[in-house]
């Protein structure tokens, strides 16, 4: 099924939303594939950038809470992009929920002039300032966390668990 913008609709804003909406979709796929993991299985060194599961789970939230910051001018302080957020599982896959609803939500209240719009900021690995068009910045948030979704996929598949479909097009409108 293709999903067509409704009349006067902007593309880009579709896009956005739907992206948030498969951020959300993925990330509870994830999360589901992970419960059923021991805590020591989360936390396991596997060779990941950011070592284990629970590392890159962590990361991606801590990151999407940065872009958070930077896109409604709340800025979320940090210490590392390795910063350990929370610990315990659950307590960790209750706020990646918190976390996708609030992109949602955010994304949903977006114009297309917000979309022409620059993001300013100043980069946390190079702490230089920064200038691009929202919806490049947007285009690089998503992909941020598709690529880690990524790597925590295969890190499960090492594990014995597979999050199953995870292509854009294979979730449901």
């Amino acid at each position: 099924m293709v999903i067509l913008p409704e009349e006067g609709m902007d593309v880009s804003l579709l896009h956005v939303q739907t992206m948030a909406r498969y951020n959300r979709w993925m990330n509870q796929k994830v999360y589901d594939g992970c419960a059923g993991l021991s805590e020591e299985d989360r936390k396991r060194d596997m060779g990941a950038f950011f070592r284990s599961i629970h590392g890159t789970l962590n990361h991606i939230l801590l990151a999407d809470r940065i872009w958070m910051g930077r896109f409604t001018g709340e800025p979320f302080p940090v210490t590392s992009l390795d910063q350990e957020l929370y610990a315990d599982f659950h307590v960790l896959r209750d706020e990646r929920a918190a976390e996708d609803e609030r992109i949602i939500d955010w994304v949903a209240l977006l114009s297309p002039e917000d979309m022409e719009g620059d993001l300013v900021y100043t980069s946390i690995v190079n702490p230089e300032p920064r200038r691009y068009p929202l919806w490049f910045a947007l285009s690089h948030f998503f992909n941020h966390q598709t690529h880690h979704r990524g790597q925590i996929s295969s890190l499960l598949t090492q594990l014995g668990v597979d999050v199953g479909v995870t292509d854009l097009i294979g979730m449901k409108p």
